[in-house]
């Protein structure tokens, strides 16, 4: 009887929760939480398999970073003008599937004895073009599925779920890479986006097909350009985003190497700060919602900017020995991944929920794909640059200029947001 008394609360909040009775979206929920858990574990295993089995430099880390954002450059206009012209759930489970197929490619590879650094640009450079192209079809898809009202109650349950994500995955992964290592772990990933595919093919969600446009596709990219240029807020959303995609790829360029090589971490040390970092996830997602009513969307950005930029200035700064112990500095590495991680979601979630609010269903696709391309195809400078000031000088330096950049991004963000305040009041 106290069983049925205790569960009576989950059932009722379940009954109450719209979203939650929708099986569509449990089951594109429980989608994203597969892929979220398998992506982590990839975060670690691949850089892993660049710096320890492949001896992989600072310029070759910048450039794994470069071939994952350089498909925004190049995918992200047309990209947005197939999803407006096509229907979003072929082209998700499209991406998914190519996905699933070059990230077996690497324990292939590695088993063959031909995996390269090279190789692993590729596999980059694919993944992320599928991000270009079923990210896209997956941000349209969950919008028309369960409309703009329900974003930001969807939001908060995936930043939940991301964060138990984060907090697991990474220390399973450390785990996983020792036993098995680096290549092999990343099968993890491949086969959740396979059941991914498969919980996807049942939803029942209405995808009509658009309908046809008498127009040339270079007029439909440039009426997407135009719409954000017009509009002041999605401009702006799009410059503040771009500085911050170009200084946070320069940092994780840099991140694995630090870690490893200066700090001497472990793979399953490395797991263990990321998994502090899932903690930094969990927190936000506690923030968000009073941050947001208090401060403004914009406020929680600024504040998730903040954050970013105090990681990105003091992990540079921590010793090879704090206090003469190797594992009091791994404890600093791991804080500082609480503070990124929180950071990062405080930043992006009030910004992806404030751009899909303001643009119709017409411009959807396109706004999305236009503003990955103006901001993510800049990411590319940020890695590169990172790398050749890790190889020329230092790891170190190379992070110090990235915490300049991240310090002066947060005080310009913050001069924007307080003159139209200071204008108002006069």
């Amino acid at each position: 009887m106290a069983t049925c008394t205790q569960e009576l609360p989950i059932l009722n909040a379940f009954r109450n929760d719209a979203l939650l009775r929708n099986g569509d979206f449990r089951r594109y929920w429980s989608s994203a939480i597969i892929n979220g858990f398998g992506s982590y574990v990839s975060a670690l295993a691949i850089p892993l398999c660049a710096v320890l089995l492949l001896k992989a430099t600072p310029a070759q880390m910048g450039m794994m970073g470069a071939a994952a954002a350089l498909p925004f450059a190049l995918l992200g206009l047309p990209a947005g003008v197939l999803l407006d012209r096509n229907r979003k759930l072929p082209i998700l489970l499209t991406s998914k599937a190519v996905q699933a197929a070059s990230l077996a490619s690497i324990p292939l590879a590695w088993w063959l004895g031909v995996l390269t650094v090279q190789w692993l640009y590729a596999v980059s450079f694919i993944t992320g073009a599928c991000g270009v192209v079923g990210g896209g079809a997956e941000v349209v898809f969950l919008t028309n599925m369960i409309g703009r009202d329900k974003l930001t109650d969807a939001q908060s349950k995936f930043t939940a779920t991301d964060s138990a994500a984060r907090l697991l995955a990474p220390g399973f992964a450390g785990v996983l890479i020792q036993w098995l290592t680096a290549p092999y772990a990343v099968l993890l990933n491949a086969i959740g986006f396979l059941v991914s595919i498969a919980l996807l093919r049942d939803v029942k969600a209405s995808d009509p097909k658009p309908p046809p446009s008498n127009k040339h596709p270079l007029r439909d990219i440039q009426d997407g350009i135009l719409f954000i240029w017009r509009h002041a807020l999605l401009r702006a959303l799009a410059v503040a985003s771009g500085c911050w995609h170009m200084l946070f790829y320069g940092f994780a360029a840099l991140h694995v190497i630090f870690a490893t090589r200066e700090l001497g971490m472990s793979a399953g040390m490395l797991g263990v700060a990321q998994m502090i970092g899932g903690i930094g996830v969990l927190a936000s997602s506690l923030l968000l919602k009073p941050l947001n009513q208090r401060y403004g969307p914009t406020g929680a950005m600024l504040i998730g900017m903040g954050l970013c930029a105090f990681a990105y200035t003091a992990t540079p700064l921590i010793p090879a020995n704090l206090f003469g112990h190797p594992l009091a500095s791994a404890i600093a590495c791991a804080t500082m991944s609480f503070f990124l991680d929180c950071g990062v979601m405080l930043f992006l979630m009030p910004y992806t929920t404030l751009r899909q609010q303001v643009t119709p269903d017409a411009y959807l696709g396109r706004m999305v794909s236009t503003m990955r391309f103006l901001t993510v195809s800049v990411a590319p400078l940020g890695a590169l640059t990172a790398g050749y000031l890790g190889e020329h000088f230092s790891v170190r330096t190379g992070l110090a200029c990235v915490a300049a950049g991240g310090i002066a991004l947060m005080l310009g963000l913050a001069l924007a947001i307080r003159a139209p305040e200071k204008a108002a009041s006069q």
